[in-house]
């Protein structure tokens, strides 16, 4: 890959990135007004963001994050499977991006029951989306210092490659 390309596409990489990091901390502040908020409307107003903002926010900078990272894995000296914490990187993007798209699911039920207008808002007090989110901004966090740290260690394939 030339470095132009290589720059633009860690450009657009750490950007999706953030950008999904961003929003999972957004997202954990509606999960904690819709478990906090006294108020049964806020309760509701709270679900009924979530499921779209997942859909239209968090699904596409988690696959943008994904698409990007590999693309620069295989473009850069680092490789996708020659050092540890690229192929952790890449398990823990995977690994939230399966749950996220699981969790859609349950976000999609609470939405709907949110948009009952005889709903008290008391069916909705459940911890479940504050968890999923801490979670989720954890492992973020976490591939986020080994991005920064890049801690040494290559994989069986890593140490058997030889230098071209």
């Amino acid at each position: 890959m030339s470095p132009p390309l290589r720059k633009l596409v860690l450009t657009t990489h750490v950007t999706s990135s953030v950008g999904w990091l961003g929003a999972v901390v957004v997202f954990l502040a509606l999960a904690l007004i819709g478990l906090t908020a006294q108020d049964a409307r806020t309760v509701r107003a709270a679900y009924l963001v979530m499921e779209p903002a997942a859909w239209f926010t968090l699904v596409p900078l988690s696959v943008a994050s994904l698409l990007t990272g590999i693309v620069q894995s295989l473009g850069s000296v680092w490789g996708l499977f020659r050092h540890y914490w690229v192929v952790f990187k890449l398990l823990i993007n995977l690994g939230a991006i399966v749950v996220l798209l699981m969790y859609t699911q349950t976000l999609g039920y609470l939405a709907r029951v949110a948009a009952e207008p005889t709903s008290s808002g008391d069916a909705l007090r459940s911890p479940s989306v504050v968890l999923h989110t801490v979670l989720a901004l954890l492992l973020l966090l976490a591939a986020t210092v080994l991005a920064v740290y890049k801690p040494r260690g290559r994989t069986r394939y890593g140490r058997a490659e030889r230098p071209g």
